[in-house]
């Protein structure tokens, strides 16, 4: 009987390193460690966190979107989400620009820190493009042209975070580069990623004038995608921290650092625990911070659409949460400073760029001549569009209808337009007779919507848009040089 436990031992010697090996490869779990993983966001039962962030503005005046964007991945990083699941969208021509008075930095706050810094540069330049920003939703690597080829390559489990700030118009959302994103061709790549089933939920943050306009009517209320808009269908969406105004950047600043909407949802992440946040809390402190109090006399409606029942989820599970905010207490009233008179419509920024320009610049100096000549270039292409169209109102309606038919806001509910088609023929009919529409003339898409709305022809917008404008002016806003909008 001696034998047999002798046999034992030397057996176990033998197995003890190949069960220590084992172990090293599969450690057991203990509950304290499932906890620090979710801290860090690491747990395979709710699936991987995916974040698509997206500026579709370029020029130094536009400064405050791509400012958002590097905000926003800031919050991401801090959140535990990997480089990997975090894709960038962004020209990247503001930190290195000519006049930006911090070299190399990007803030997006009057007194807060350098938001650029490790910001990754996926795609960048002529590379930010609806083609490629949809590869990138749809996972579709081999549809790409150009970037860092990184894609939502996202599974039935996971979660998918959008940021998209710019400007924007009924139906429309900008890129720097042409054309235009629509809203028709958006949602039916939200509807095929969801077909695709490589998707448990979906959030989508969306910074832009008449940014409701975009999901209004249009998104289904069934593929688990809970959306929220700066604005409503009809209406401005707001920048911030801008010169003249109260906050004020850094005096060697004429630029706006933030958008209202976007601001305010980060200004909120950045301090709250969000593990414990929901999506509709958030929703409810940004509506309230960005409507002004209820005034709404420098702000906007904040809109939510799509699944709203997603709203019950914490954060976290889309954008991370950071470990320095884990004993932060959720409280509902904002803490958070109030925009009273702290904002300008987003259509109206360029202007105090290129104005606070031309008025620091020396008195007789060529860079005071050539700020008078942007300004007045700004100027000259916002009364030739406005007038333009107004023009083709009048023809095809007469002078006394030509403005309420151009004007008509839909019921709620109700998309834009029934036929995108004729939208983007109209934009193109009317861009070759009277130049580009620009990131200003997307104010005018509702116009050229209702002209659809009523049956207008391609035909007879071509004839009155060719009577409305003899020529193009000679502009860099107006020039056509880089393509139609639609």
């Amino acid at each position: 009987m001696d034998r047999y436990p002798a046999a034992f031992f030397l057996l176990l010697l033998l197995l003890l390193p190949l069960l220590l090996a084992h172990a090293s490869r599969n450690p057991i779990r203990l509950p304290s460690d499932r906890s620090a993983d979710l801290r860090i966001g690491r747990d395979d039962a709710v699936g991987a966190k995916w974040a698509v962030l997206i500026a579709g503005s370029r020029g130094f005046y536009n400064y405050r979107h791509q400012a958002d964007i590097c905000h926003a991945y800031q919050i991401m990083k801090n959140g535990g989400l990997k480089d990997e699941n975090i894709i960038i969208f962004m020209y990247d021509d503001i930190a290195k620009h000519v006049e930006n008075p911090r070299p190399g930095i990007i803030i997006n706050h009057p007194e807060g820190g350098d938001v650029y810094a490790g910001v990754p540069k996926d795609y960048v330049g002529d590379d930010v493009n609806v083609n490629n920003f949809f590869a990138v939703l749809l996972g579709n690597r081999t549809a790409l042209t150009g970037g860092s080829g990184k894609v939502v390559d996202s599974g039935p489990n996971d979660h998918i975070f959008i940021f998209y700030s710019d400007h924007g118009g009924p139906g429309v959302l900008g890129m720097p580069t042409f054309p235009y994103l629509y809203a028709d061709d958006l949602i039916d790549v939200l509807k095929k990623k969801h077909v695709s089933g490589t998707y448990k939920s979906m959030v989508f943050y969306l910074e832009a004038c008449e940014s409701g306009s975009i999901f209004e009517g249009l998104l289904p209320e069934d593929i688990n995608i809970y959306a929220t808009t700066a604005s409503n269908a009809y209406e401005s969406s707001w920048g911030t921290y801008c010169p003249g105004l109260y906050p004020s950047p850094p005096p060697e600043f004429y630029t706006c650092l933030g958008d209202l909407y976007s601001v305010a949802w980060m200004e909120d992440s950045d301090k709250h625990n969000l593990r414990t946040e929901t999506l509709k809390q958030q929703y409810q402190l940004v509506k309230t911070r960005t409507a002004v109090n209820d005034t709404y006399l420098f702000g906007s409606h904040v809109m939510e659409y799509g699944e709203l029942e997603l709203n019950m989820q914490n954060l976290f599970l889309y954008v991370g949460s950071n470990p320095a905010n884990e004993n932060a207490t959720f409280i509902d009233d904002n803490s958070l400073s109030s925009f009273s008179k702290a904002a300008v419509n987003q259509r109206d920024a360029d202007l105090i760029y290129f104005w606070h320009k031309y008025q620091k610049a020396r008195e007789g100096s060529s860079h005071k001549l050539n700020a008078q000549k942007e300004l007045l270039e700004v100027i000259s292409h916002r009364l030739h569009i406005d007038n333009s169209i107004e023009f083709i109102g009048k023809l095809l309606f007469s002078s006394k209808q030509g403005s309420e038919v151009l004007k008509t806001v839909r019921p709620a509910g109700q998309p834009l337009v029934d036929d995108w088609s004729c939208l983007k023929s109209m934009v193109r009919t009317f861009e070759a007779h009277c130049g580009s529409l620009s990131q200003y003339g997307m104010k005018h898409m509702r116009s050229l919507a209702n002209i659809c709305n009523v049956g207008i022809s391609k035909e007879m917008m071509a004839e009155v848009s060719a009577e409305a404008c003899i020529s193009i002016p000679a502009s860099q806003w107006s020039s056509l040089q880089k393509g139609f909008s639609a």
